[in-house]
């Protein structure tokens, strides 16, 4: 076994390959840019080498730089993680070249399975079925819009060498192919550096479903059960499940044996995913070759409790498969989800900025739903920690395993409740919604399930209920008597009334008051008595008694009157400066602590800036000066984090000014088009 592994990676799958590493007793060297000098990875492995500038292309992705920190510090293998390098035949090759481990496949079967179009072939060559469609070398606009024509509508556009969803779009109609493949193309290009494509024939009702993979040096290949993988958005996954509740016992096996027939046929060593596509006719489709560690692979150790970072080092290392494939077993339900720094109100449009406040269940107060169901957190961040313009926005993965599907479902559902982020947007309040939806809970969700139930999954844009205004009220309270606490200790006189928030008065209490806003604008203020360890909430008509214990950021409130059956018990209220975020079971609201002392201006609403929402460039712009346009029409096309993101209108208005041009480089916030309302 290896003594010492190089990570050619950085964020969560680092810091999951140093766990494995740490317990198997192998030293960790980390590789970082200059944007991730600080970064958690960085602290944790035993050593660490600086590899370029922030920018992955000067850092990340050059195969020099990562071979050479690997030679300097005598690591004997490198681990590529996912992403990156992960799947390039090249590196795979350097590795050898210079007598260090590549910890993956073969540099040949990562060719073979690197290009769609390729892979599609041999697959076909070893009887396993693919999607119809074009697959050729001509990528001529007009002789793609034949072969389109030929397969009929919809269909998908697929970048030959894509991944992640990059490069990928759905067209459902003949007008809208030009600009479809010019999207696909032009962010392929800039994601893989190859903007060819292939054309698929649309699968009706489709599941994405998956199958883990793993072949030894010795010629073994087995499959660790399937992952279902069908919630995604912008065709990236972001909720993933084991078993899938679409499979049933002869599909699941036809399937199985299909993935382990595509392993063998390009004699495939280490992990690896082979990836279908499943009609509502229950026919399935090769679709491509992931030869690499899924992001998604937690899923398949909570079903089969095997550590699959440690089956990669021992069969890099020569080992056999430490199980066959009569000894794997699927025990229980697993449920991943993905939990990103984007705005899905905006297109799930990437958020950036300092990570304020994090709390996630474990790290807080973990009220499970079901005392044998487990709970992971999968992160790469902490705390006061970036989230950069550099590189994909994850922070973190919440996997959840019971006993059975509905268990993991109420878990994950808890456990959403106990996780929150401020500084940047997130997609927790959705992913909350989708776990509310019936679909879910029926298991009967598809590929286009967020797009055709987009507007229901978005959080609902209505005022706060009472009760949670009420939690955030007595949160800010008890943070007042804390401080109120600490600054008396530190006084000369800390028995003096005058450092208390005592509201006694002559007569009856003095109420504390507590101003908040809700993002609708709307301002409550919460008149509070406490009482020994209650909170008396003072309404229009009546007093509402309510018991509070803290847990950390987590209240369990206990309500002492009668007619409140529907009111929450749990609140998980975090605060950074006049912020706040209040997460319950059916979703979170974020407050402003408004100070009556502050005199706050105003804002004109008569127009709308429609600004940046990171650095990136403007590659088309869609509109005019003295454009009238309508409410969600495209404006402009911008391309960051090697993706494409529209910006839209925010209502219905006229177009005063176009502030860039293509090819123009913008930065965070920069005014990009001057809009006034109709």
């Amino acid at each position: 076994m290896f003594e010492k592994i190089l990570i050619a990676n950085r964020g969560e799958i680092a810091c999951r390959i140093i766990r494995t590493c740490r317990r198997m007793g192998i030293r960790t060297v980390a590789v970082y840019s200059e944007a991730d000098a600080g970064a958690l990875h960085v602290q944790l492995a035993d050593e660490a080498c600086c590899i370029g500038k922030s920018a992955p292309a000067e850092s990340y992705l050059r195969i020099g730089n990562v071979l050479d920190a690997a030679k300097k510090h005598d690591a004997q293998a490198i681990h590529p993680g996912y992403g990156f390098l992960s799947e390039n035949a090249e590196f795979a090759r350097r590795c050898s070249q210079s007598g260090i481990v590549f910890i993956g496949p073969s540099a040949e079967a990562i060719e073979q399975m690197g290009a769609k179009d390729q892979a599609k072939c041999v697959m076909e060559n070893a009887g396993v079925p693919v999607v119809p469609g074009y697959k050729g070398a001509e990528q001529s606009p007009e002789f793609l819009h034949a072969e389109a024509e030929k397969i009929g509508y919809p269909l998908m556009i697929k970048a030959v060498l894509g991944g992640g969803g990059k490069g990928m779009r759905v067209v459902r109609k003949q007008t809208d192919f030009p600009e479809a493949l010019e999207s696909a193309r032009n962010e392929a290009r800039n994601a893989f550096g190859d903007d060819r494509v292939l054309l698929e024939c649309f699968v009706s009702g489709p599941r994405h479903i998956e199958f883990q993979i793993f072949g030894d040096q010795h010629g073994n290949v087995i499959h660790l059960y399937e992952r279902d993988c069908s919630l995604q958005r912008r065709h990236q996954k972001i909720i993933e499940e084991s078993p899938s509740p679409f499979l049933d016992e002869k599909l699941r096996s036809k399937m199985a044996n299909a993935a382990v027939a595509a392993a063998k046929a390009v004699k495939y060593t280490g992990a690896g995913t082979v990836e279908f596509i499943v009609g509502d006719d229950r026919k399935f489709f090769f679709m491509e070759m992931n030869t690499r560690l899924q992001v998604e692979h937690p899923v398949t150790e909570m079903i089969t409790g095997l550590d699959l970072v440690e089956w990669q080092l021992r069969i890099a290392g020569g080992e056999k498969l430490p199980l066959s494939q009569k000894d794997v077993k699927q025990n229980g339900h697993a449920i991943e989800t993905r939990i990103y720094a984007e705005n899905p109100e905006t297109g799930f449009l990437p958020s950036i900025g300092t990570l304020q406040r994090l709390a996630f269940p474990g790290l807080n107060h973990n009220n499970s739903a079901d005392n044998r169901a487990t709970i992971r957190i999968d992160s790469g961040v902490e705390q006061g920690g970036e989230i950069s313009i550099h590189y994909d926005p994850l922070i973190a993965k919440l996997v959840v395993h019971a006993d059975s599907r509905k268990q993991a479902i109420r878990t994950m559902q808890t456990a959403l409740a106990q996780s929150g982020v401020l500084g940047v947007e997130t997609n927790l309040g959705f992913l909350q919604s989708i776990l509310q939806h019936p679909y879910f809970d029926a298991g009967k969700m598809d590929t286009l399930f967020v797009d055709s139930n987009l507007e229901s999954l978005l959080e609902e844009n209505q005022d706060s209920v009472d009760w949670v205004c009420w939690g955030t009220a007595i949160a800010c309270l008890l943070e007042d008597y804390a401080e109120s606490e600490t600054k008396a200790q530190e006084s000369m006189e800390p028995c003096s009334p005058w450092n208390s928030l005592n509201n006694w008065r002559s007569g009856f209490p003095e109420p504390h008051r507590v101003q908040l806003r809700n993002q609708q604008g709307t301002e409550t203020e919460v008149m509070i008595i406490k009482e020994n360890n209650s909170f008396r909430i003072l309404n229009e008509t009546e007093g509402i008694l309510v018991t509070v214990s803290r847990h950390g950021d987590l209240l369990d409130l206990s309500w002492n009157s009668s007619g409140l059956e529907e009111y929450g018990h749990h609140l998980l209220v975090l605060s950074h400066e006049s912020q706040l975020l209040a997460v319950h079971e059916d979703g979170r609201t974020l407050f402003t602590r408004l100070d009556p002392l502050t005199y706050e201006q105003s804002e004109d609403v008569s127009d709308f800036r429609l600004s940046a929402p990171m650095p990136g460039n403007v590659i088309r712009v869609l509109v005019k000066a003295g454009d009238e346009v309508s409410s969600g029409q495209p404006l402009l096309v911008l391309e960051a984090m090697k993706m494409e993101h529209t910006i839209v209108a925010p209502a219905n208005g006229i177009v005063e000014e176009v502030l860039f041009q293509p090819g123009d480089l913008v930065q965070n916030d920069a005014e990009l088009i001057k809009f006034s309302l109709l």
